[in-house]
């Protein structure tokens, strides 16, 4: 989407502040400058004793012919403070805003009291369309730790669109073409027996595939047989379509049981077998276009006037490749659901795969290719103790969270072993370290995997944040009246620790709207590690239920709107958030 367009709402959502609205107008009136581009400008200041908000008079010097400091000076003689600010400030070249604490307190709490569970949503995606192709597993191999990210982080992504209004279709690319899938058939012609396929069908499948790679090793002339049964497939061979549909099936009924444990959903289960056909289509078009040639033997378009090797369209033996099949699906995608954004959710090391059929779709002339995105991520290793693999170097995905729950089982046995629905809370606890360890850097950043680091529950981590909302949960249950108290004075939430809590609570849905946009769902797990500070520093200082029935009310609804903000970013993680740990 264009970039103004996110501007626009950005734009929208800081001027509905009145505090920034405020400060907009007053500086405009005495400078000059539009308020729209003033409100662009305010900050928050690192240090609360520098004020609330402040801002930076550089963008002035120009226009009013004067040093930075001297413009911040003579603007706190002009602006004024109104019933919003206790002070104004001018720091250097800044100028400082100081808000009244009773004002500031109800205007953020206020908001998030009003809108509860939905606060952090936003309406900038109605009437708009995002595809977010993730996972995208082979068939008739297992779900390898290789897909974790992609499934995450795809999920992750699906649920902050839907946050911010967008119809979200989540799509599950399945591998099932292509020459690994005739390696599959080969191998199970060769040295698969049926009974075993049938007892166990993804680990057999997965004994054959890799079987079929050692034995390439003495025998190359494998890789042509396996060639071979996909040009059969692509002719309808009876014989290849129906063991690649049973492949198929039972591969997605392994990968359902994955996807149920991690709360993933998809809402087309689709794959490369589903474009074949209209490959001739589509390269008969890049032919006359006069964009595809032959190379070699092989159907390609050239790429080199934009620093990319060919993009191979067809092999010298007649057969589809990875990118036209891509270039396949994002048409027919488009005309079925006419997207204003569609994401691609896989690993850095395909980056050049996509630039280059992005490339093709843009010679082609088609208007929707600058709508397409590689949001691309790094690598995953396990650092310590290694996983057990059962097939050679591939770890499972499953054995991965299987791990993840018995060592969480184990740590509450040791410190909650009264806790009711334990296996439960064990599952949610442990699932929710491996996707929170999984989206808590930056995702262009390699991930490595520390077991007695992502399951620490006083480190920055999933379980530290489970168990903070499970604190607050707690709390709320013991105040045992309505919550949050209808009747509750809010002004008297004007604590140094309070602010804080509160502070950080205001930028949710800004961090909600820029981690959609951005395609960043690190930022929703940084929010709330910091979110998990300020509020335990709160806790730690101040007691929430007490004596005095207004100020305990107050805190009251400062503790469930911890909780509610909590519970909504680890869904928007694609974590649960248990109520007792």
């Amino acid at each position: 989407m264009p970039r103004l367009y996110f501007q626009v709402l950005f734009l929208r959502h800081i001027m509905s502040n009145p505090f920034i609205h405020h400060i907009s107008e007053q500086i405009s009136a005495a400078s000059g400058l539009p308020a729209g581009e003033i409100a662009e400008k305010i900050e928050v200041p690192p240090d609360p004793n520098l004020g609330d908000y402040a801002f930076p008079c550089f963008s002035l010097a120009k226009r009013l012919k004067k040093a930075p400091p001297l413009i911040a000076k003579e603007l706190a003689e002009k602006v004024q403070p109104g019933d919003l600010f206790a002070e104004i400030r001018p720091v250097g070249p800044y100028l400082n805003f100081f808000a009244d604490r009773r004002a500031l307190v109800r205007h953020i709490l206020g908001g998030v009291l009003a809108q509860g569970a939905s606060y952090g949503e936003g309406d900038e995606g109605t009437g708009k369309t995002v595809v977010i192709d993730y996972s995208s597993p082979n068939i008739a191999k297992e779900f390898h730790v290789g897909h974790l990210i992609t499934t995450v982080m795809g999920n992750a992504l699906l649920r902050l669109h839907e946050a911010r209004g967008y119809r979200v279709v989540g799509i599950n690319h399945l591998g099932d073409w292509g020459t690994p899938i005739g390696m599959v058939i080969v191998a199970f012609k060769r040295w698969g027996d049926r009974l075993k396929v049938e007892t166990s069908p993804i680990d057999e499948l997965l004994k054959l595939y890799i079987r079929f790679r050692e034995e390439e090793e003495k025998d190359p002339s494998l890789r042509d047989e396996a060639r071979a049964w996909v040009k059969k497939l692509e002719e309808d061979d009876e014989e290849a379509l129906a063991l690649w549909r049973w492949f198929r099936e039972e591969s997605i009924r392994e990968y359902v049981r994955i996807y149920d444990l991690l709360g993933v959903r998809f809402d087309e289960y689709s794959g490369e077998s589903a474009y074949t056909k209209q490959v001739d289509g589509v390269v008969a078009r890049l032919l006359d276009m006069g964009l595809a040639v032959p190379s070699e033997g092989a159907l390609v378009v050239m790429l080199d006037a934009y620093d990319m090797p060919p993009c191979i369209l067809k092999r010298s033996d007649g057969a589809s490749i990875y990118a036209s099949r891509d270039i396949c699906a994002a048409l027919s995608r488009y005309e079925k659901y006419r997207f204003d954004r569609m994401l691609y959710v896989t690993d850095v090391r395909q980056s050049l795969h996509f630039r280059q059929f992005f490339k093709v779709l843009e010679l082609m002339c088609v208007p929707w290719a600058p709508h397409l995105e590689h949001v691309a991520y790094g690598l995953l290793s396990f650092k310590g103790e290694a996983m057990a693999t059962r097939s050679g170097n591939i770890v499972l995905l499953k054995d991965v969270l299987g791990r993840a729950i018995d060592l969480t089982r184990k740590i509450i046995a040791e410190k909650n072993p009264d806790l009711p629905d334990r296996e439960a809370v064990a599952q949610e606890v442990g699932i929710g370290a491996v996707i929170f360890a999984t989206l808590s850097g930056r995702r262009i950043k390699d991930s490595v995997f520390d077991w007695d680091e992502i399951l620490n529950f006083n480190g920055e981590t999933g379980p530290y944040v489970q168990y903070t909302h499970a604190r607050y949960c707690s709390v709320l249950r013991k105040y045992g009246h309505a919550v949050p108290p209808p009747d509750a004075d809010l002004g008297l939430l004007a604590s140094d620790e309070a602010v804080a809590v509160l502070k950080r609570l205001e930028q949710f849905p800004q961090k909600v709207r820029t981690a959609a946009e951005t395609c960043e769902p690190s930022l929703i797990a940084t929010f709330l590690l910091d979110l998990c500070a300020v509020a335990n520093q709160f806790y730690n200082v101040h007691r929430v239920i007490s004596e005095d029935a207004a100020l305990t009310k107050a805190r009251i609804a400062l503790v469930y709107s911890i909780q509610v903000i909590l519970e909504k970013g680890l869904k928007l993680l694609g974590m649960k958030a248990p109520e007792g740990m």
